[in-house]
């Protein structure tokens, strides 16, 4: 009976999977009928000789009004918001656009990729978790942040996206912003090269790639209601400046403009920042896409130089747009403007030509993409006594503690969040991407330490009782502290403390053994109280899937470590331009959203950057304040030497000489930086160039480093323009923004 009744069930199956089958051809075959295949060869603007502006003029010479209106605004919230409705041809991505059939115009869809593609998961796919772009960036490898980028490129493609909305390059003005492991660190010129060369990588896929948050999106605190208040030099001199060398570099498809306002007018409506800087000055190509709900209006928003309305259910580039248009309230030349620059954004990218092919992304090149980039992004921040590299001995003991690091690595939260493969390492049950809540990878550093250490005795203690953590690491000659801080979209933290009493933690292993190491896993900088009392400490950031195995190879010198801070770690909250964040009291600790003391949301609240363009390090030196860490602080296992600064005056370019003065081969990353004339009332250097130089024990190169004119120039508010300042420019070189043992002199003449 039990035969029969299987028999009976296979046949049952089988009969419904014909008629599946035939039912499916048979709409497959329809919507082929409805939906043929338009000739392209009869179509001038698939010419592939043509530039990409003659092919979109070309397209929109043949668009109706409806399809040019279809063109500017997304189809939805999708997949992002529950119930929401999801258009049959999309990728269940971040968002979609409709393209133009009968043109042979594909559709958009993209896809949230800040660190790897989200929401993988959601038909069964698989992405690539990098380490955070802030680590990335204190790399300062222009080869690293272009590998960054063709890993998020190649995985979109696999995955059927043909648009990445990643690029994150705000400047860290808040060190506790719950974004700033999406973005590049605190320096206009480091950040904006790296996220230039991200988004180069990303192209060099035929996928379609963005810089966001234009403009000035540095806390998630009020983030939609913030109103960012600096005057235009100080604009241009910092946020604006990075965005500016990025998409110098990258000539990137899409800005996102962001949600807050900049004096007194949203950023996706403003039109000093979208009209006059980025479509003027910044000479920039493509086109303007909202923040998801970032658009308030339509004809000012048209006006003032937004191209395209995302996720578009607001409606206000739909039906309203196009009524604007007929009523004469936008031109019917803007309109033509906004679809043409989508258009030759979609043609220079190669998404028409090159359409993207779905298949199984390779999570092993992946993984090793991961790994290479974390190796060079790890920043060891103290090494007293050369604890570190550990000795892979039958004799040595090692007490791993706390941060889950017997099974994962912690991952950043919001918008960038990859799915983490067969659910959180953690909380398996609980999915593996969750808004709101920590999600941790499989890449366990206890493994890999192991691995390293075969024979040593390596344990592993929670570290959720500190008086037992303490009392496991006595047992131990070496004893290793997880650290982790989650950051995340919608939140800031409150301070610059490690969360959940960690700080009480190190101290008490700390006190119980005198060989402690702290490993940390964070989003930004923290405070370190304890700094003193550990002799070891290593900067990890949320490292990505190949995470645990950099980690080992720093820990035991298979690998010098080559890192270098791309942001100031300070001592304490005292120390920053705004030690509480400006809009934060204690009702607004559920979310970012700006409530008043009696729990009423507010239209908008005024933040003052009292720091003006002096950003991170050159606040500090301004205030004559001594950080914790510096930026470009990171040390290795080998020492280096500089010698033989000269500035050649006519060329603009700097040489000199580093030498590793060590017993091991490193990389040093050498940096320039310049103290403009005093017609420049600046009172702070800036960084203008640096490179990576690799070293055997005892070698010697010479550095020959060209200074870029724009990062020696001040912005004239008077004459809109910059300006290269005639006098003596002091140009310093060295190993960080607080060691530069050389100095020459640049003179410009008048």
């Amino acid at each position: 009976m039990q035969v029969s009744r299987r028999c009976n069930s296979t046949k049952f199956f089988s009969a419904m999977v014909v008629l599946a089958m035939a039912a499916l051809g048979s709409a497959t075959a329809g919507a082929q009928t409805r939906h043929q295949q338009p000739d392209l060869s009869k179509m001038p603007w698939m010419n592939k000789s043509l530039s990409p502006d003659q092919r979109a003029d070309l397209v929109v010479k043949q668009m109706t009004l409806d399809e040019k209106i279809q063109m500017v605004h997304g189809d939805g919230w999708g997949v992002l918001r529950p119930g929401a409705p999801l258009d049959p041809r999309s990728n269940f991505g971040a968002g979609f656009v409709h393209g133009i059939d009968r043109l042979g115009i594909p559709d958009l869809n993209l896809a949230d990729s800040a660190v790897g593609i989200r929401m993988a998961a959601y038909q069964g796919r698989y992405a690539t978790l990098l380490p955070s772009t802030l680590a990335a960036a204190c790399s300062w490898d222009t080869d690293a942040a272009f590998l960054y980028g063709s890993v998020i490129g190649r995985e979109l493609r696999d995955q059927g996206f043909n648009m990445t909305i990643g690029g994150g390059v705000d400047i860290m003005r808040e060190p506790r912003n719950g974004r700033n492991f999406e973005y590049a660190g605190e320096d206009p010129v480091l950040a904006g090269t790296m996220d230039g060369y991200v988004e180069k990588g990303v192209l060099a896929q035929h996928v379609m790639s963005d810089v966001k948050h234009y403009a000035f999106n540095d806390q998630e605190t009020g983030r939609t209601e913030v109103n960012v208040l600096l005057d235009k030099k100080a604009m241009r001199e910092s946020d604006l400046l990075a965005f500016q060398v990025a998409i110098g570099i990258s000539d990137p498809s899409g800005v996102m403009c962001s949600y807050n306002l900049v004096n007194n007018d949203y950023a996706c409506e403003n039109d000093y920042l979208l009209n006059q800087v980025l479509k003027k000055d910044f000479h920039f190509k493509g086109f303007v896409l909202s923040d998801w709900g970032g658009t308030h209006t339509t004809v000012k928003a048209a006006l003032n130089g937004l191209d395209e309305e995302m996720p578009g259910d607001d409606g206000y580039f739909a039906a309203p747009l196009k009524q604007a248009v007929l009523d004469g309230k936008v031109p019917q030349s803007r309109l033509d403007d906004m679809v043409h620059r989508i258009l030759r954004s979609m043609f220079a990218a190669g998404v028409v030509d090159n359409p993207p092919i779905r298949t199984v992304v390779d999570p092993f090149q992946g993984r090793d993409d991961a790994k290479h980039i974390e190796e060079e992004s790890i920043v060891l921040l103290k090494n007293q006594d050369s604890i570190l590299p550990l000795k892979a001995a039958p004799s040595e003991s090692i007490a791993l503690i706390g941060g889950h690091a017997d099974v994962a690595v912690l991952s950043g939260g919001g918008s960038a969040q990859v799915d983490a493969p067969n659910g959180d390492a953690v909380h398996p049950r609980e999915g593996g991407a969750r808004w709101g809540v920590p999600v941790y990878f499989p890449s366990s550093p206890l493994k890999y330490i192991r691995k390293k250490s075969p024979d040593a005795t390596i344990s592993y203690n929670d570290g959720t009782d500190t008086a037992a953590a303490a009392e496991f690491a006595k047992k131990s000659s070496v004893a290793i502290v997880f650290v982790t801080q989650w950051m995340s979209e919608g939140r800031d933290a409150h301070t610059l403390s490690l969360p959940h009493n960690q700080d009480a933690l190190v101290e008490a292993v700390a006190a119980a053994n005198p060989n402690t190491i702290v490993v940390l896993e964070t989003g930004g900088p923290v405070s370190m109280p304890w700094a003193d009392k550990v002799k070891g400490i290593v900067e990890a950031w949320y490292p990505g899937i190949g995470g645990a195995q950099a980690l080992s190879n720093i820990l035991f010198g298979t690998i010098n470590p080559s890192g270098k801070l791309a942001a100031t770690f300070a001592k304490d909250d005292a120390q920053l331009p705004h030690p509480q964040i400006v809009g934060m009291d204690a009702s607004t600790r559920h979310g970012a959203v700006y409530i008043d003391g009696k729990g009423h949301k507010t239209q908008t609240f005024d933040l003052h950057y009292t720091a003006g363009a002096a950003v991170g390090y050159k606040w500090f030196e301004q205030q004559h304040e001594q950080p914790l860490f510096p930026f470009g602080f990171g040390l290795s296992y080998t020492t280096y030497a500089y010698s033989g600064l000269t500035v050649d005056d006519a060329a603009r370019t700097v040489h000199f000489t580093v030498r590793n003065t060590g017993t091991r081969k490193g990389t040093e990353i050498a940096e320039v930086y310049a103290k403009l004339p005093t017609a420049a009332h600046e009172d702070y250097k800036r960084l203008v160039a640096w490179q990576r130089v690799e070293l055997a024990p005892g070698e010697s190169k010479d550095v020959t480093l060209t200074l870029n004119p724009l990062y020696l120039s001040v912005f004239d508010t008077a004459k809109d323009g910059w300006q290269l300042l005639p006098g003596d420019y002091k140009i310093l070189a060295g190993a960080s923004s607080n060691e530069t043992p050389l100095e020459a002199t640049l003179h410009v003449a008048q």
